[in-house]
């Protein structure tokens, strides 16, 4: 099948074989609501972009031709690199995101070495009010703050953003949780859509198929908002309807011997 590759899957936790769809979804927090403005079939043998090439070539599309009024850009680990954030920060927009691990950040001004941002020390002001570093490879000058959000017993995210002024690591965490609306989009989409159901093996056909599903998804969307359901009930109550029909008259008639 075409445009099938090897890629890590968050949810599996594993390399498997599947089709990338890198999204880029518009969420308005005072609607309670997002929505689906672009995507890209991740496929770099056909026309020799990355994921990193997908994301700079959206937020132009964003910024300049969209013309979203967007405050800030919540991103994965995947894509903290220097060249995503300093573009942001070109388009005079704000971010958010998670940094690996084993990135390494300075504190002191220059006056130790690098070191992971998982190894820092951290007072009880600056695990509440974030505190200010500089990462390895970016501008002498160039700072951003770090928040240290604890998830889980077994998980703790290292939030960076370019917006100094920030200094509740409460309202961080609450922005970032809005990421995971990326994280509905896809599971609706899979549930609703048949996204995944495709078989055949042509590129252009499978491409054909995901932009219908979305387009499936938007629809749904639509009534959804204008009714005052969710996306399920929408699905359920169009194949409730269906069935009721077929059962008052059926299109196929049963001949019982």
């Amino acid at each position: 099948m075409e445009l099938v590759r090897s890629q890590y899957s968050g949810n599996a936790h594993r390399i498997i074989k599947g089709i990338g769809v890198v999204t880029c979804v518009y969420v308005n927090p005072h609607l309670n609501s997002f929505w689906i403005v672009d995507y890209r079939i991740y496929d770099p043998k056909g026309d020799g972009k990355m994921k990193l090439d997908h994301v700079q070539d959206r937020l132009l599309n964003c910024v300049y031709q969209k013309c979203l009024p967007m405050r800030a850009v919540l991103m994965d680990t995947w894509y903290a690199t220097k060249g995503i954030m300093l573009q942001i920060e070109k388009f005079e927009k704000i971010y958010y995101c998670p940094l690996k691990s084993n990135r390494q950040v300075d504190d002191s001004e220059g006056a130790k070495p690098y070191q992971r941002v998982d190894s820092l020390a951290w007072t009880k002001t600056e695990q509440q009010y974030g505190k200010v570093i500089k990462i390895k490879g970016f501008p002498a000058k160039h700072k951003v703050k770090v928040f240290r959000v604890v998830l889980s017993t077994q998980r703790t995210d290292y939030i960076v953003t370019n917006e100094l002024a920030q200094n509740n690591v409460e309202v961080v965490q609450e922005v970032c949780g809005f990421r995971w609306k990326v994280e509905q989009f896809h599971r609706e989409t899979k549930q609703l859509t048949g996204i995944e159901g495709n078989q055949c093996r042509k590129a252009r056909i499978i491409r054909n198929h995901i932009g219908c599903s979305i387009l499936v998804w938007v629809r749904l969307k639509q009534v959804a908002v204008e009714t005052g359901r969710t996306l399920y009930r929408v699905k359920h109550d169009l194949l409730g309807d269906y069935l009721r029909q077929q059962l008052k008259s059926p299109t196929v008639q049963m001949c019982l011997a």
